[in-house]
């Protein structure tokens, strides 16, 4: 879908949307288990167009056993623009010593001081954002 310039809502590209989620640390994670749907609040890093976060024991880790498909998104609102990024993918706690090793290189430590030793990836499937100009509503009438 072209978006014309004087349009307020513009189709990220997926070089784009990467870009965003490299320089982005903090977002919501929602993740399906049975008939409810559960958010989560989290810092990630991207790296080697993955996400990656920490996790400890507890409700989020659950959720991920039950059903490894998740989507996180990610945003930020500037003075005159905002976005917004959705990544929909497959969540897997990382397993072996060398992947761990490899994770626990990267710039992502907890926002709250508590022990979080368990990595989940989530390897995309599908990538989308959106980038939107912040201006007066238009007139109605």
């Amino acid at each position: 879908m072209d978006i014309n310039d004087s349009d307020p809502v513009r189709i990220l590209s997926e070089d784009e949307c990467w870009e965003l989620l490299l320089s982005s640390s903090f977002g919501r994670l929602a993740a399906a288990v049975a008939d409810d749907i559960e958010i989560f609040p989290l810092n990630f890093v991207a790296a080697d167009k993955r996400l990656l976060f920490r996790t400890a024991e507890g409700t989020k880790l659950l959720a991920l056993t039950v059903n490894n498909r998740v989507a996180l998104e990610t945003d930020d609102i500037g003075r005159s623009d905002a976005w917004s990024v959705v990544v929909k993918g497959i969540a897997r706690v990382l397993d072996t010593q060398a992947e761990i090793e490899a994770a626990n290189a990267l710039p992502l430590r907890p926002l709250v001081p508590t022990l979080k030793y368990i990595w989940v990836e989530i390897t995309p499937t599908e990538l989308s954002g959106r980038r939107f100009a912040l201006e007066p509503e238009p007139e109605r009438y």
